[in-house]
């Protein structure tokens, strides 16, 4: 494992664990087993280091959102997608995903818009899928942003619940907030209401390789 590798996953425990706040320079050097010299060597200063994780989870996730939907025809075929690629992606990296969504509070005020800005990307592909679906009649939406912002945040919680020890598989977790989030906008073609397995997308599978890739 690189020094990098090493320093951004240690990073990330003690920014999930501790806090951005409570967590030292030494304590970053010492996690990843490297000296001061080499930490400064990939970054100018902790918000520096947290920027850095954040975009490149944010860049990730952007780039899995637009892979997934690629795949998909309709808006309720491409929400569905959404949510099950949201759902593995936060279970199976939730170190990450937890440190993106608590510490944006830490950053300065340049910094956070820059991150804002990828966050909002990923979020309006979610609000596009939730306006087609509004305007062929497929999908039953009150109000656009806090429908989008409310199914976000259900999927989003994975990441604090979700535990590999547990008792439930996070496919069949993917797949029933699939179904969750399709009750929700009241999904349908024509007058028949659709599950997720009415939809024609491909299998969790290939979702769960799209996110645990290297």
């Amino acid at each position: 494992m690189s020094s990098y590798a090493r320093l951004r996953s240690s990073a990330l425990e003690l920014f999930a664990t501790r806090g951005f706040q409570a967590t030292g320079i030494r304590d970053l050097a010492a996690g990843a087993g490297v000296s001061l010299a080499t930490l400064y060597h990939y970054m100018d200063g902790k918000e520096d280091l947290l920027v850095r994780l954040m975009r490149e989870s944010l860049e990730r996730l952007n780039g899995d959102a637009r892979t997934v939907l690629a795949r998909v025809g309709s808006p309720v075929e491409g929400l569905a997608a959404l949510t099950i690629m949201h759902v593995l992606a936060h279970g199976l990296r939730r170190t990450e995903t937890v440190v993106v969504d608590r510490e944006l509070r830490s950053l300065g005020e340049e910094s956070r818009k820059a991150v804002v800005a990828l966050r909002d990307e990923y979020e309006q592909l979610w609000g596009d899928r939730l306006v087609a679906g509004l305007a062929e009649s497929s999908m039953s939406v009150p109000d656009i942003r806090v429908t989008r912002l409310a199914l976000l945040s259900t999927c989003t919680g994975v990441a604090y619940w979700y535990s590999e020890e547990g008792e439930l598989d996070l496919d069949r977790i993917a797949a029933v907030h699939a179904d969750l989030v399709l009750a929700q906008v009241e999904a349908r073609l024509g007058t028949r209401r659709v599950r997720l397995d009415d939809l024609d997308l491909p299998p969790i599978g290939w979702f769960r390789d799209l996110v645990t890739r290297a």
